[in-house]
């Protein structure tokens, strides 16, 4: 039987791949925590050997009519960014997947009322979401597999944690899986205008588009360091307002997969809050409790009626 044991919910922004010179000279001069802070979690998670298989939720993947999941034996080739050619070019990569484990998601489709495909065409393209992430976390580790899973640009937040349900049905029932996930993406994601953003590249999150959008992001941030994934879903309606990523779809695929409302595990933060040209970036890491996702002290209840946020 496979297993979740470990969760993180984490920013792939193009800055960390930049030259060292590069990222100082966006930061007045300091480096972005979120660098660091992936080289933190590398030591004190991705170099152990109680995982096997990463699953990145993707949020830059956007499919329509399915949610895809790779199935290839191995990933390798060059990557160069259609959006960021200058910055991320011919960027190497080279990694196991898992097509077992994409197989055994896809066969829970139904009974979660959706629809998965898994994809072993050589030529599907990869995106950044991933591939960043896997620089820092994966490379140099050369027997851990890598799967990604794109979110659905028709598919509303409930579909996105069926996703997630059925995500998690299909590594129980993959002997022996070892498994981390990685919600790859953003909190608020309003950039600045592009006469404007290059006075705001800074990672100081008083950069970040606008005050409501920093203070929404800061107030998940808080619930979810806390456990209190219930709150974070409770109150998706309020957090749509400031566009978080892919409409958040990566963390809710996670916490489908990690028990929804149910779950209360704490999240222990890697390097600080960050703003990316006004988008709200942190990286949040959770650990399986000793008694499973689903175990531990009970979330509030929402802080105002039906759950809503106060004003």
């Amino acid at each position: 039987m496979g297993d979740i044991v470990g969760a993180g919910l984490l920013a792939h922004v193009p800055t960390i791949v930049l030259p060292r010179q590069a990222r100082l000279d966006l930061n007045e001069g300091s480096e972005s925590t979120l660098v660091t802070g992936l080289r933190q979690l590398r030591t004190d998670v991705f170099a152990d050997d109680t995982y096997d298989t990463v699953v990145v939720l993707d949020s830059h993947w956007a499919t329509t009519v399915e949610f895809v999941v790779t199935a290839h034996a191995r990933r390798a080739g060059l990557f160069t960014s259609d959006e960021l050619p200058r910055g991320m070019c011919r960027m190497p990569y080279d990694f196991p997947g898992d097509p077992e484990l994409a197989h055994s998601v896809a066969r829970f489709a139904d009974r979660h009322r959706t629809w998965i495909t898994p994809v072993d065409d050589p030529y599907l393209p990869i995106h950044y979401a991933t591939l960043n992430l896997w620089k820092y976390l994966g490379e140099g580790l050369p027997d851990k597999r890598w799967v990604s899973v794109g979110v659905c640009q028709t598919a509303d937040a409930e579909d996105h944690l069926r996703l997630g349900r059925a995500l998690a049905d299909g590594i129980a029932a993959t002997p022996g899986r070892r498994v981390l996930l990685i919600a790859s993406g953003a909190l608020s994601h309003t950039f600045w205008p592009l006469r404007e953003l290059r006075s705001h590249e800074a990672a100081d999150p008083a950069h970040i588009r606008t005050p409501q959008a920093r203070s929404a992001d800061e107030r998940r941030i808080e619930w979810l360091t806390q456990g209190w994934h219930g709150q974070v879903l409770s109150t998706m309606r309020e957090f749509r307002a400031v566009k978080p990523e892919a409409g958040f779809a990566h963390y809710l695929m996670m916490a489908g997969a990690l028990g929804g409302a149910a779950c209360t595990a704490p999240g222990r933060r890697y390097g600080a809050y960050e703003n990316a040209i006004g988008t709200g970036q942190v990286h949040l890491w959770f650990d399986r409790p000793a008694g499973g996702w689903t175990q531990g002290g009970a979330a509030p209840a929402p802080r105002t009626p039906h759950g809503r946020e106060d004003a």
